[in-house]
């Protein structure tokens, strides 16, 4: 009979809670349970964590195997739960001494082949361990830097379930190939791809959240321009009317141009929503400007205010926050 726990964090819309990751091993036929109010893609980690363990050249233990999430009442959700059930069950099979295990929350999916690949959310999770109390995070490497953002944490980055092992056994850490840049989410790189960093399948309808305007490379239209200087200098919200063509959406897509930076709190909240929706840009862990998102004239209410089925995607609204939401209905 073995026993071992470690920590991982579920997201409930754009916050995390911290969820124990308990194995238990006795004798019996083998089987393995994991209970916890898993959804569907955590339930299938079962499969994911079991051929990661073998094909990292570890010893799948041929016994009654119970995985439980704690607390039982609060729904898990994702992939993300992987690395910390892979090695809950390694501690509970004494491969890894279980005490180690105890004080680290571990973030990330696992390949087949035993590869630690990124999933969403990874600073609102970190951020929920910082304030739990942990000091040990362990997430998939290409996600270290984007951690490394919560002060006060120690972050490691992992290629692999095989370096993870080595450095918790104090074995030599084997050399693995670095994770092709720029592919943190397949699904979601594909939309970014769209245009403009176009955004569709995340909440059921099109629209647009991107930046790079200047509101110093527009040449005349004066009394506009006062009109979009005094509302980003007060915090006010701004009507644009005028025929198509008049430079509404000139104007409005340049209005983060002259908007404060944001300060460190503001970054942290920002770029935690933007990790939730899988949107933040590859090498840029941080943002520090204020977003904009013009939602198209056809986005359902999803597509706006969030939702989806499943965990909860930010909308628009979320996506805008500390900046600029530009509702344009000249189309309708």
């Amino acid at each position: 009979m073995g026993f071992a726990r470690t920590c991982s964090v579920t997201l409930v819309g754009v916050e995390g809670v911290v969820v124990e990751v308990q194995a238990d091993l006795e004798p019996g036929v083998a089987a393995f349970t994991l209970v916890g109010l898993p959804d569907k893609s955590l339930t299938e980690s079962r499969d994911r964590v079991r051929a990661a363990v073998v094909n990292s050249g570890g010893e799948w233990p041929q016994k009654k195997l119970t995985v439980g999430l704690s607390p039982a009442s609060v729904p898990k959700a994702g992939s993300g739960f992987d690395l910390a059930v892979a090695c809950a069950v390694l501690g509970a099979s004494e491969r890894i001494d279980p005490r180690v295990l105890s004080d680290i929350v571990m973030i990330g999916e696992l390949g087949l082949d035993g590869r630690v690949r990124p999933v969403r959310g990874i600073l609102p999770a970190v951020l929920a361990a910082a304030d739990a109390g942990f000091e040990q995070v362990v997430v998939p490497e290409c996600a270290a830097a984007e951690a490394a953002l919560v002060p006060g944490v120690s972050v490691l980055g992992v290629r692999s379930l095989r370096q993870l092992v080595a450095v918790l056994t104090d074995e030599p850490v084997p050399d693995e190939e670095p994770q092709e840049p720029d592919r943190p989410d397949p699904l979601m790189a594909g939309l970014r791809d769209l245009g403009g960093g176009a955004i569709t399948g995340m909440s059921g309808g099109p629209g647009r959240c991107d930046q790079g305007h200047d509101l110093a490379d527009v040449v005349g239209q004066h009394t506009a321009r006062t009109a979009v200087e005094v509302a980003a200098a007060g915090g006010h919200h701004l009507f644009l009317e005028g025929p198509p063509g008049a430079g509404k959406t000139m104007l409005a897509e340049r209005m983060p141009s002259i908007l404060p930076p944001l300060d460190r709190q503001a970054s942290l909240e920002v770029t935690a929503v933007h990790s939730v929706a899988g949107l933040l840009p590859p090498g840029r862990p941080l943002i520090d400007t204020a977003p904009y998102c013009a939602p198209h004239h056809s986005a359902t209410m999803q597509a706006l205010v969030g939702g989806g089925p499943g965990t909860a995607r930010p909308g628009a609204v979320s996506l805008s926050h500390r900046g600029v939401l530009f509702l344009d209905f000249s189309d309708c």
